[in-house]
């Protein structure tokens, strides 16, 4: 993907400025808004932590034939401003940002979404960071796994997916919480950079009612450094793929 203009990243469709939002663009945040499952029936999404609308405005790429709500939530004021200025600019007009702790947000509502997605905090606190609206946007302390849960529980749909992107290393206790809650995860696809690598990310989607799980895994590049050709498919709606540069 090639960065063609200053202070964010081109994709096909759309441009993404982060340079004022705590959190940049990602490969993680790409992989897992390619990646989520969608339906002809999904009518209403909700983006937890969005930050400059990266997610949301994939997601509202792939549901455009699709009269779909998508909320787009931060606690951080710059993000959102990012994240509405990334709104405007892009074909995409069913995205809605909202400023609010998502503990908070639509508490007089159940069963709201039919697909609740996030790229959570996921760093414990210990060293406080340096940069206080960074470290809201990649600790736990602005938003821990009890709280995400407990709030996917309360919005999501009896019939819809809950789905997010964590470290390898965490992502069975993730799980394990969520199965303790009565989230059961349904799809879960685990990342390699190389395959000489170890696998480093979880992308995993949980559903209210009970299913098979169903596993896979991808790997990014090849050992001379190039897009695999399953990375490639994955992410051939939204990257440019005229460079190899690694934007997380």
């Amino acid at each position: 993907m090639s960065s063609l203009k200053k202070g964010g990243f081109t994709f096909k469709r759309f441009f993404v400025g982060h340079d004022k939002s705590p959190m940049k663009v990602t490969t993680d945040s790409c992989l897992l808004g390619a990646w989520v499952p969608i339906n002809p029936k999904i009518e209403s999404v909700l983006d937890i932590g969005t930050g400059c609308g990266i997610i949301a405005l994939m997601l509202a790429q792939r549901l455009e034939q699709q009269c779909c709500q998508i909320d787009a939530v931060d606690i951080d004021n710059n993000a959102i401003k990012q994240c509405q200025e990334n709104i405007q600019q892009s074909p995409f007009k069913q995205v809605k940002s909202y400023l609010s702790d998502i503990n908070q947000f639509r508490q007089d509502v159940t069963d709201y979404y039919d697909l609740i997605i996030t790229n959570p905090p996921y760093f414990q606190p210990a060293v406080n960071c340096r940069n206080q609206p960074r470290q809201l946007a990649r600790y736990t302390e602005s938003l821990n796994f009890e709280q995400l849960i407990f709030t996917v529980k309360r919005l999501l749909k009896s019939e819809g997916k809950f789905c997010l992107v964590l470290p390898y290393h965490i992502a069975d206790t993730f799980k394990y919480m969520c199965e303790a809650n009565q989230l059961f995860m349904a799809q879960r696809l685990n990342v390699r950079y190389m395959m000489t690598r170890p696998i480093s990310l979880s992308l995993m989607c949980f559903t209210k009612q009970y299913e098979p799980s169903v596993y896979s895994e991808l790997c990014m590049r090849n050992n001379d450094g190039s897009y695999t050709n399953d990375f490639r498919k994955l992410l051939t709606d939204f990257y440019l793929f005229r460079s190899k540069i690694k934007i997380d």
